[in-house]
């Protein structure tokens, strides 16, 4: 029979999964800041993060092996994160962090299967499918990220609203600053997009380990 503090001590063990948002978010920021090294003439101003790991690039397996907790551990935070979450109040809140969800198994998949080709035009259907997986990672990141806004404020959970607004606000300026400015600060502004939704992740991840998901009948 379940009890409230078998479901309180099952809560707890769930939290500890939230760390690994922190990992995912560590071993991505590794790839991207290191896996130049193996890229000789690679300028992060003007060139894209997938550029690291595209076939054939020089820097694919360096690249690999550091964003190699980046998916799994990502991934497993967030579906703890949505456990967690699953009895909060507000179904704006739960909606979000499911859109969130969704977004990283589309990203974590769909790069997965289709990454950059390098040195191929954009019009090569591997590349069309990496632009593909990239427009629906940005409308899932988009619309998970209002819904939290939206959701974390009838929660009153203030932190993580205003994470959600900062990452929000980060996710636009990234393709807003890619099509008005010039294409030598590309990589700049494409690392606004990429890097919101890893901290993101890892934000969640801190307000699972908390306990600030713990406004329903999981936390009474």
């Amino acid at each position: 029979m379940t009890t409230p503090n078998s479901i309180q001590k099952t809560y707890k063990r769930l939290r500890t999964l939230g760390i690994l948002g922190i990992v995912s978010l560590l071993s991505y920021t590794a790839m991207v800041v290191f896996s130049p090294l193996a890229y000789p003439g690679y300028d992060w101003l003007s060139m894209a993060v997938s550029d690291l790991s595209a076939e054939g690039a020089p820097s694919q397996a360096l690249a690999g092996q550091l964003n190699a907790l980046y998916g799994p551990c990502g991934l497993v935070c967030v579906m703890a994160v949505c456990v967690g979450a699953a009895g909060c109040r507000s179904k704006a809140l739960k909606a979000g962090i499911s859109c969130f969800a969704a977004m990283e198994w589309v990203c974590s998949v769909g790069y997965t299967m289709f990454p950059w080709v390098r040195g191929a035009s954009s019009s090569h259907p591997q590349n069309v499918m990496h632009l593909i997986v990239t427009v629906l990672v940005v409308v899932l990141s988009l619309a998970a990220l209002v819904l939290v806004v939206v959701g974390a404020g009838k929660e009153q959970m203030k932190s993580l609203r205003l994470w959600a607004v900062i990452c929000l606000l980060a996710m636009l300026i990234g393709p807003i600053g890619t099509a008005l400015l010039p294409k030598a600060v590309f990589g700049l502004f494409e690392r606004f997009s990429t890097f919101s939704a890893v901290v993101f992740n890892a934000v969640l991840g801190v307000c699972l380990m908390k306990g600030q998901f713990e406004t329903s009948e999981l936390g009474k």
